[in-house]
């Protein structure tokens, strides 16, 4: 296991940040790289632990709704067209549980191949830039495949362990301390989580460094799209093969924290103690206690981690920036009250 030099409970970001307006005015080369310094010295000066590149480089004006955390990785892909029919849209709003998206982002015609995916260039275009630890995050096979319309395999298992297939051989060449899987459809579709495991695991699999996986019941414009309860989701959780895991919990309440006491030896546990879908701002005491709670319910050797409960894109900057300083100050004060 990579050795992170870090606190017994240490403070991250799921991944994304708020797209700076001078890159959304003008998306060049040098603007996404400015935007990139400036969203990692933004993290270091809130003193967050694991930071990233808030995942600008995927973002597009024309993919903006998901952030480019679909498109990025299904559009490059051998196998897939991009260019749909309306017969194609009218399809996909027939499937199952994804009803916030109104056109689906591929049709799947051929094996699926890596084709141009550049995940390893993207990490290498970064890798350099903070001396602080950095996460790699990959959207989760699962997802990529509930969101095309598939008249190849006919069949979302053999869909989603093709897709795991791709972005397992692309994570193998990526040195991340931390590479972090993001699923935010299963927690909605938990019958699936008795086959899930097995492509999720091909791409925890192949990371050389510490494997995480955030899931969470979605956030596209502030709201969740996906019902469900986390209780139904130990089981999963205990067949895969990671280090810790970055979950949901400061908007759904600490209700469902017990149901971890299951969870088994060796997955850390990574609180969700900043709620990304409202605007205010909650104070260190505030996070301080979330922290109390939860280590008072699953023991302090299972939490290590504490993080807002998804990504922050659809935030204001500047309150993305006051949340992450909460995080650290309210993280920081509970640590303090133990000495």
């Amino acid at each position: 296991m990579t050795e992170l030099n870090i606190p017994t409970i240490a403070t991250t970001v799921v991944g994304s940040y708020p797209v700076p307006e001078w890159l959304r005015a003008y998306p060049s080369l040098p603007n996404l790289r400015d935007a990139v310094l400036t969203v990692i010295k933004t993290q270091e000066l809130a003193g967050i632990d694991v930071i990233t590149d808030g995942e600008l480089s995927r973002w597009s004006v024309n993919h903006p709704d998901t952030n480019g955390m679909i498109e990025t990785f299904i559009a490059p892909l051998e196998g897939i067209r991009t260019e749909l029919s309306r017969l194609e849209i009218e399809e996909f709003r027939t499937l199952p549980g994804m009803e916030f998206r109104s056109r689906p982002a591929g049709v799947v015609e051929a094996p699926i191949g890596e084709g141009t995916l550049g995940l390893v260039e993207e990490w290498r275009s970064i890798a350099g830039l903070s001396a602080k630890t950095l996460k790699f995050t990959v959207t989760s096979p699962y997802m990529l495949a509930k969101t095309l319309v598939d008249h190849h395999y006919r069949d979302v298992r053999e869909l989603t362990a093709a897709i795991a297939e791709v972005l397992a051989a692309q994570v193998a060449r990526i040195d991340a301390p931390v590479i972090q899987v993001d699923e935010a459809n299963l927690p909605g579709h938990a019958d699936d989580a008795e086959w899930a495991h097995g492509p999720i695991n091909t791409v925890l699999d192949a990371i050389s460094g510490r494997r995480a996986m955030h899931l969470c019941f979605g956030n596209y414009g502030g709201q969740s799209i996906q019902k469900g309860t986390w209780d139904r989701l130990i089981e999963f959780f205990n067949k895969l093969k990671l280090d810790h895991l970055v979950l949901e919990f400061a908007r759904r309440g600490y209700d469902e924290l017990d149901r971890f006491r299951a969870l088994r030896d060796g997955i850390a546990l990574g609180v969700g103690v900043i709620d990304i879908k409202d605007n205010e701002v909650e104070t260190p005491d505030e996070v301080a206690r979330r922290i109390e709670n939860a280590v008072s319910i699953v023991g302090a050797e299972r939490v290590r981690w504490v993080h807002p409960d998804c990504g922050f894109w659809m935030l204001p900057r500047s309150i993305a920036d006051r949340k992450m300083a909460a995080l650290t100050a309210g993280r920081d004060l509970y640590l303090g009250g133990l000495q």
